[in-house]
């Protein structure tokens, strides 16, 4: 008569069969997540006369017997019809083969049954938070643990030319980015994946440092005796400072009614009683760590020429004015 074994997880709803009229029977591979409990089932009949269950060649229980000195390792019973122990909070190293052997009237039988543990998968070494000037290479490292094996995919979750957490940068445990710009800065973040449970998920967050650019410096009207302000915009990492210049003079607060504010990406100038004298170009000037820049910026009254633009702007317009001008004098001559 065949003696079946059963292996299944703890509160499984159908088993795993594996024996037949011969033995030994090749192992059947059975799966446990890690932390869960395994029972080992061994059916028998009344021409058995000794069992025994072993792990490899280390024996269990033999009998009532308990031969291991692991406390996870209990036995739930020994009848006429069934012999099965349990393995309470599974770990990856009791992953093996498990042999129930038995000795009948006429000779020694076994069934063998493979007992794979699957473990959440779960990130074990993953780069710090990193600070790098622009166009320097990066590379971030995540390295990742389960049974089996997780994959691991890095994504940008902050980009700028793609929209944010929608694209894949890379799968692969290491994230190499050659000559990184500004727009790659921003949260990292590696996920490892094996489907026995949720993913792994963690960030790094990753600070391109690059030198000031003015994105904002408009020319600005105002009255005698009304307030003016003239304000500059300048995108840096780290932030850049602020200074203002009128001609070759630095402008400082406090000064004839004059006031300076720099809070983050921007600066304000303001004149709390513009007068005639305050009328002219005045220089933004943003600096940080890595370079410096600077826009002209012209404070002017009513009735003046201006183009809503910085000096620049109305430098150019002017030389085409002029420029158009005289072509209509030579054409009158």
């Amino acid at each position: 008569m065949a003696l079946p074994l059963l292996l299944e997880k703890e509160n499984a709803g159908v088993p795993v069969r594996s024996g037949d009229a011969t033995f030994p029977k090749a192992m059947d591979n059975v799966t446990v997540r890690q932390g869960e409990s395994a029972t080992l089932r061994c059916t028998v009949d009344d021409r058995v006369t000794r069992v025994a269950w072993l792990n490899r060649s280390t024996i269990l229980y033999a009998g009532n017997d308990k031969w291991s000195i692991d406390n996870r390792v209990v036995i739930l019973s020994n009848t006429k019809t069934q012999y099965s122990i349990k393995i309470h909070n599974v770990d990856i190293y009791d992953e093996g083969p498990y042999t129930c052997s038995v000795q009948t009237d006429n000779h020694p039988k076994t069934s063998r049954v493979h007992l794979i543990v699957q473990v959440p998968p779960q990130i074990v070494n993953i780069s710090s938070d990193i600070t790098v000037n622009e166009g320097s290479s990066v590379t971030l490292m995540c390295l990742a643990f389960g049974r089996p094996e997780p994959t691991v995919t890095w994504r940008h979750l902050s980009g700028k030319v793609h929209p944010p957490g929608q694209t894949f940068v890379s799968e692969d445990e290491y994230l190499e980015i050659t000559g990184i710009t500004r727009e790659q800065s921003g949260e990292y973040e590696c996920s490892a994946v094996n489907d026995v449970a949720v993913p792994d998920v963690r960030k790094v967050k990753v600070t391109v440092n690059y030198p000031p650019f003015i994105s904002n410096a408009k020319n600005t009207g105002a009255s005698v005796g009304q307030k003016g302000i003239l304000q500059c915009e300048a995108s840096a990492v780290p932030v850049a400072e602020f200074q203002w210049f009128k001609e070759d003079t630095r402008l400082a607060n406090g000064l004839e009614g004059v006031r300076i504010e720099s809070k983050g990406r921007l600066s304000t100038l303001t004149f709390f009683n513009v007068s005639e004298k305050d009328y002219g170009n005045y220089t933004c000037v943003a600096t940080n760590k890595l370079g410096n820049t600077n826009a002209s910026i012209i404070l002017y009254g009513p009735g003046a020429v201006h183009d809503g633009g910085n000096a620049a702007s109305r430098v150019a317009s002017g030389l085409c004015l002029w420029a158009t001008l005289l072509a209509r004098l030579l054409l009158d001559f």
